[in-house]
């Protein structure tokens, strides 16, 4: 399938192409960007075949390249892996022929075929009667036992004497009777299951069979997957997980799609987003419209390949570094315990970026200070209060009260929309996380952690709510999910990258923390 270069809106002519590409796993989508997610949209929007499909939501992305922009779709869309107006797929697997769509075929023949043989597994009807001639047979020997122990009450001594060791014989007699019997049922039961065993065993070699040719295929299916990147380098999904297995689906994102299409064409790259259409998803969040990072878990090892050769942007989270040490702010100080304002942008503890973190921090700050330090943790994006212990008895002694849930943290958010003022109440979320995406979280109702957040609309501020947000629970992220989510507030706070719109920052502040009675709170605030 060939690729299709489309122009960019006029009204962009004089907008300048940006330096660098886009560094994509943190980004504000450049207007050369925005302006062909428009002209996908229009285009989508003149195909009502597909508007069903696209109301339940989907990916999409655009790549600005020197005389346009491609485009692109994540998975299938209308059953098809092609369009006209999109780039192809890294690789096909719905193309006709394609020895994926035969061994898979083959698969799932081999999957009816353990079905039928499953349903003809009856066990012997000779099970039945002997558990019901065994089942009277215990009757009769409780029974017995019972008149030898009323027997053994009412005679003498001497009879007892007389008569004891025909009980014992009698007792031993039913008790070798019964395995006989046993036995003999077992036996016959045996040979009438003869076909069910043979049944069970060609089952089982069906299911190896799969096993095996199963993990032959996604094997195969891995090794078609190859990348290119600008320097012209080819490797493979199992080159770029190993020694990981790749996960189900990589490959088949935007992005990959986009930059393998653009290098097979001799095209270059300038820029790339990529941005959602249609509702969100019952467990992730995902608003109309708006533009996401790529992910880490299938495109972060696929992109880093794909990105050597151009000139990439820098992590914008990384060139923070110097000026959020700066604004890392000791609001209170003892021989025991530091509250600290974390700025957002800044880790709580070190990560493997080596950004900078409140625990390095306060290292160098307060010298003195011993033991483990962070006793509880802010999201990167989150600012505000954070209790440190300075002593490891301390450590041990906080860990304890917020485990009772006696230490009590209220934050403040600004959503992006308007709410009813005083309006209250309880958002209860279970949380995991995305797996597949991490750090994001989802909604999990079988398997999430209880999550539960009390709410309170404070006031309204140039078309924006802001809230009073006191965890119950803590989850991570509990209180982005919790105002993003269409089962909770529908309304993302301001500047969330993950879950919302990305910003200058995220609006969310821990504005207070309590405990023993003593209330700490930041002078410095998001409004």
């Amino acid at each position: 399938m060939a690729v299709t270069l489309h122009p960019l809106p006029a009204y962009v002519k004089d907008v300048t192409a940006p330096k660098q590409f886009t560094y994509p796993f943190c980004y504000e989508p450049h207007p050369l960007c925005v302006a062909a997610a428009n002209e996908v949209r229009h285009y989508l929007s003149l195909h009502p075949e597909w508007h069903e499909e696209l109301s339940k939501g989907k990916m999409f992305g655009v790549l600005v390249v020197e005389g346009g922009f491609l485009a692109a779709f994540s998975g299938t869309l209308n059953g098809k892996t092609q369009h006209d107006y999109f780039v192809p797929p890294v690789f096909d697997l719905m193309a006709p022929g394609c020895y994926f769509q035969e061994e898979e075929a083959a698969i799932s023949d081999i999957n009816k075929e353990i079905t039928a043989l499953q349903d003809l597994l009856q066990p012997s009807p000779l099970r039945k009667k002997m558990d019901e001639e065994l089942a009277a047979y215990r009757m009769f020997m409780q029974q017995s036992k019972s008149e030898r122990d009323a027997l053994r009450k009412s005679d003498s001594f001497d009879e007892m004497g007389r008569n004891e060791q025909d009980l014992i014989k009698e007792s031993q007699f039913q008790k070798a009777e019964f395995r006989r019997l046993k036995k003999d049922w077992e036996q016959r039961i045996f040979e009438d299951e003869t076909s069910l065993r043979e049944k069970q065993a060609q089952i089982e070699r069906l299911q190896q069979e799969r096993h095996e040719r199963s993990i032959a295929l996604q094997q195969w299916l891995f090794r078609q997957f190859t990348f290119l990147n600008a320097q012209g380098e080819n490797k493979s999904l199992l080159e770029l997980f190993s020694p990981a297995i790749p996960p189900s689906g990589a490959g088949e994102c935007c992005a990959p799609r986009l930059l393998q299409a653009a290098y097979r064409e001799g095209l270059h790259p300038l820029c790339m987003a990529e941005f959602w259409i249609g509702a969100s998803p019952v467990d992730e969040i995902r608003h109309d419209g708006h533009f996401y990072p790529a992910c880490n878990s299938k495109c972060r090892p696929i992109l880093r390949h794909m990105l050597k050769g151009l000139d990439v942007e820098p992590n914008p989270l990384l060139a923070e570094q110097e000026e959020l040490l700066s604004q890392l702010r000791i609001i209170y100080q003892d021989e025991k315990l530091a509250v600290v304002s974390k700025p957002a942008g800044m880790l709580s503890v070190p990560g493997k970026d080596e950004l900078p973190n409140v625990q390095d921090a306060i290292k160098i700050a307060i010298p003195s200070a011993k033991g483990p330090l962070i006793v509880h943790r802010l999201d990167m994006d989150t600012s505000g209060l954070m209790l440190i212990a300075l002593t490891e008895e301390k450590y041990h002694e906080l860990q304890d009260l917020f485990l009772h849930r006696r230490i009590h943290k209220v934050y403040h958010a600004l959503l992006e929309r308007e709410m009813t003022l005083e309006q209250e109440g309880v958002i209860s979320l279970p949380l995991r996380p995305d797996f597949n995406d991490r750090p994001r979280q989802m909604v999990d109702w079988n398997h999430g952690k209880k999550a539960e957040t009390h709410y309170k609309v404070l006031t309204n501020i140039e078309g924006h709510a802001l809230l009073e947000l006191r965890p119950i629970t803590g989850r991570t992220h509990q209180l982005r999910v919790h105002c993003a989510h269409p089962q909770g507030l529908g309304n993302p706070i301001i500047g969330d990258r993950l879950y919302g719109k990305p910003g200058e920052r995220l609006m969310l502040h821990a504005y207070s923390i309590t405990l023993e009675g003593i209330t700490f709170e930041d002078e410095e605030d998001i409004t």
